[in-house]
């Protein structure tokens, strides 16, 4: 499986310092997987910290077969301060920036 990674990911994978190991782990071997916000994606998440400090990093990605092998494009990753509800949407600072990341594709 070949990763491809987008300037937005990359920009916050620096912001939570979060390195691409772990991120291919977390698609790899997620706790739990939700239907991503932008269209055709998919979300991941392992819950990390501690019992008195716990959060949650999650990945947003696209899967993709071309040539006959196997793409993944890392769209976004960030840390989750706390633990989220399954099915339970994402803040609206994550909404927007997605957003804006659609209507520069454009």
């Amino acid at each position: 499986m070949e990763f491809h990674w987008t300037h937005h990911a990359r920009a916050k994978m620096k912001f939570y310092r979060l390195s691409e190991q772990r991120v291919r782990g977390i698609i790899n071997s997620p706790k739990r997987v939700e239907q991503g916000i932008a269209p055709a994606t998919t979300a991941a998440m392992q819950g990390v910290g501690s019992k008195n400090h716990p959060y949650e990093i999650w990945v947003m990605f696209r899967k993709a077969t071309k040539n006959k092998q196997q793409e993944t494009r890392i769209i976004s990753a960030w840390r989750y301060p706390g633990i989220t509800k399954p099915g339970e949407p994402l803040p609206e600072k994550i909404l927007q920036e997605i957003s804006e990341i659609e209507k520069l594709k454009d």
